[in-house]
């Protein structure tokens, strides 16, 4: 397989990281992971607007060429070259800042990386198979907007991977200081509760998910269904009757059991089919 390394490609086996690259060295990166159909991003243009401001937060500079067409076109130049442009793939987009500093950087400039591997499935999918989580206590997420963002800051949630594998847990719900649920360590928390369904808002720290915005979207226009995005108390979390993980490249992930709690997955069986209408057309559209 090959990468695109600053428009460069390249087989993955040859080293093109320096030494001093910045996202290995002090974590100073952020990246965007795709679910490309066809050679088109689902949701390009909300990944697209996510990652320029992730970039002006973290006080990076963008480059003039730095536009949706150029990296939608990067993305497809990768793809053809490894013989996906047919196929569903993820693709990760990273940039960093180039190399140099400290912590102190010597440049705002910026490098990129793309990667890409196919996918098995061509649209969003459920899976039937068992999935239980369990919160993660050890260390907290900072309820802050530096966590709402997608970087290369992420001890906390390999630790929390570790641990879930460790226990033989799928996935693990993070809280933040205040010890409040505020995501799991790859995707966006749903709670529903007879008919109202919650999402812990990104004040709290939760990632600010495209797919999380994209069913916010949905369930807010949803007869008999009422959203709220609020803080979700651990203690609630074996009340509710249903809950679900979301995220770019799986679409919605149903949790089936917490502890002695199983959970049914009607709501999400109903919106896997109105995401994937929705990817169709955004791909369409793009």
């Amino acid at each position: 397989m090959q990468v695109n390394f600053n428009g460069q490609l390249m087989a993955e086996e040859v080293p093109y990281l320096p030494h001093g690259n910045r996202g290995l060295y002090v974590g100073d990166a952020v990246f965007e992971s795709l679910r490309v159909m066809g050679g088109k991003a689902v949701f390009w243009e909300d990944h697209y607007l996510r990652l320029m401001s992730s970039m002006r937060m973290l006080r990076m500079e963008i480059p003039m060429a730095f536009t949706m067409e150029f990296l939608a076109e990067e993305i497809k130049i990768l793809l053809e070259a490894n013989g996906l442009l047919a196929q569903t793939c993820r693709v990760r987009l990273t940039v960093f800042r180039k190399a140099g500093g400290r912590y102190m950087p010597n440049t705002n400039e910026i490098d990129y990386l793309l990667e890409a591997s196919a996918l098995e499935n061509a649209f969003f999918t459920l899976e039937d198979s068992s999935y239980e989580v369990e919160l993660f206590k050890d260390y907290y997420v900072n309820n802050d907007l530096l966590s709402t963002l997608k970087t290369n800051n992420k001890a906390l949630h390999v630790v929390a991977g570790v641990f879930a594998q460790e226990n033989g847990y799928a996935n693990c719900l993070l809280i933040n200081g205040n010890k409040h649920v505020v995501e799991a360590i790859n995707a966006n928390l749903f709670l529903v509760k007879g008919d109202t369904v919650v999402t812990p808002p990104l004040s709290d720290g939760a990632l600010n998910g495209i797919i999380r915005q994209k069913l916010m979207e949905v369930i807010g226009k949803m007869e008999g269904k009422t959203l709220e995005e609020r803080s979700i108390s651990p203690f609630e979390l074996q009340k509710s009757d249903e809950l679900f993980l979301t995220n770019a490249i799986q679409g919605i992930l149903p949790v089936t059991k917490y502890r002695k709690k199983q959970y049914q997955s009607s709501l999400a069986s109903e919106l896997i089919g109105k995401l994937n209408t929705m990817a169709r057309l955004s791909v369409m559209e793009g």
